[in-house]
């Protein structure tokens, strides 16, 4: 009975109390641990409304003034970049907003969450115009030149609509999910991954399916991501099997394979344990050199040589490389970690060229504007940052 009774009273006092005490020690917690990874705050703007973790963010292409935000809290965000100024909040969502997107003239921004829920509004007029409902939601992607929307599901099935009609068609993939997907440049045809290691490439008009990449071709373990060049005659997928595959679009034939050496096997058990702690998380070509920029979850960042089909250099993060994204117009290449750093990378030297720090968490999503002068970023932090990396002498 005392002792109850000593509980309750501890219980009921001291629950005023242990709020602040138990804040100061996180934060003294992760001062030791993040070693002041939130002392250094590089960002020119921060956005603080989101209560939760912040998945993705795109900027709108048109005048790369707006970003949307969608987050752990069900709810996804269209604020300016100059100022962190709120211009609407996209609400209705009832599960994590994890895919976010402006369409190519910036006219409507689309937000989808977890469950399936995808919702379209108009910038101008901050409203919505358009939902629909499919399967647990994978990817999202609007169309390059039109207002069509596409996106993959946890059935297999990549959905595409055109706004604000609603006309619908479906492609039918392999009965596991579509786990990530790109429309190509000329805007006809749409590359699929799917997490049984099978590619699709689609003809969007005919709703068929132009060419597979299965069992050999294909690869052994889910796909995580794909890329296609500029002019869409090459593909690039990446998987959890540690490969990434360059493929001719055209003719739907692989040609060649990246591998990174430290994935060879070593011993028939650590080779299990090493390929699982790894995988390819993200890819993409650039513009301006025959160079495509492989992202590793041990931190790897290779930066392979098309022409030759090799590896030209190999750039170490000390922590996993979430994304990376090329500059439009140079061979400079983004990456964003889970060590909550935005690093530039000169793709050319291998060298690192700078750095940004600002948040306390993981990077979770980033995006550049054209001119590459800034970057927004998300993160575990529950916050969006905005990062002006626009450099004199570059």
């Amino acid at each position: 009975d005392d002792l109850a009774e000593e509980m309750e009273d501890v219980d009921f006092e001291d629950e005023g109390a242990e709020e602040p005490d138990a804040e100061a020690w996180e934060s003294e917690d992760d001062e030791g641990v993040e070693d002041g990874m939130e002392a250094q705050d590089d960002s020119e703007v921060t956005f603080s409304l989101h209560s939760a973790s912040v998945f993705c963010v795109s900027l709108d292409p048109k005048t790369n003034t707006l970003a949307v935000t969608g987050g752990e809290d069900d709810k996804a965000f269209v604020w300016r970049v100059s100022d962190g100024e709120l211009l609407f909040e996209c609400s209705g969502h009832k599960d994590s907003v994890t895919c976010a997107g402006f369409s190519h003239d910036s006219v409507f921004v689309a937000t989808g969450d977890m469950s399936g829920l995808i919702k379209v509004w108009r910038v101008d007029a901050k409203e919505e115009v358009w939902s629909f409902e499919v399967g647990d939601l994978e990817w999202m992607e609007w169309h390059p030149q039109a207002h069509v929307l596409l996106a993959g599901t946890a059935d297999g099935n990549t959905w595409m609509w055109k706004i604000p009609s609603g006309d619908c068609k479906t492609f039918q993939g392999p009965a596991c999910p579509a786990t990530c997907g790109r429309i190509l440049p000329d805007g006809k045809r749409a590359v699929v991954g799917y997490e049984d290691g099978t590619m699709r490439i689609w003809d969007l008009k005919q709703g068929t399916s132009l060419h597979v990449l299965k069992g050999q071709d294909g690869h052994q373990d889910p796909l995580t991501c794909v890329a296609s060049n500029q002019d869409g005659s090459l593909i690039m997928t990446g998987s959890v099997d540690c490969h990434a595959k360059l493929v001719n679009s055209a003719t739907g034939k692989v040609v060649c394979v990246f591998k990174l050496e430290s994935v060879t096997p070593k011993a028939p058990i650590s080779e299990g344990e090493e390929s699982e702690s790894n995988s390819v998380e993200s890819l993409g070509f650039c513009n301006v050199m025959p160079l495509a920029a492989v992202g590793y979850l041990d931190g790897t960042l290779a930066i392979y040589d098309l022409s030759t089909q090799s590896l030209r250099h190999k750039c170490q993060h000390e922590s996993g490389i979430v994304q990376l994204l090329w500059e439009e117009s140079s061979a400079v290449v983004y990456t964003c970690s889970l060590d909550g750093a935005v690093r530039l990378w000169d793709a050319r030297s291998g060298k690192m060229i700078s750095e940004y720090r600002g948040h306390s968490a993981e990077i979770l999503d980033f995006a550049v504007n054209k001119d590459a002068s800034i970057v927004v970023t998300t993160s575990g932090d529950h916050q969006a940052k905005v990062f002006c990396v626009q450099r004199p002498d570059r």
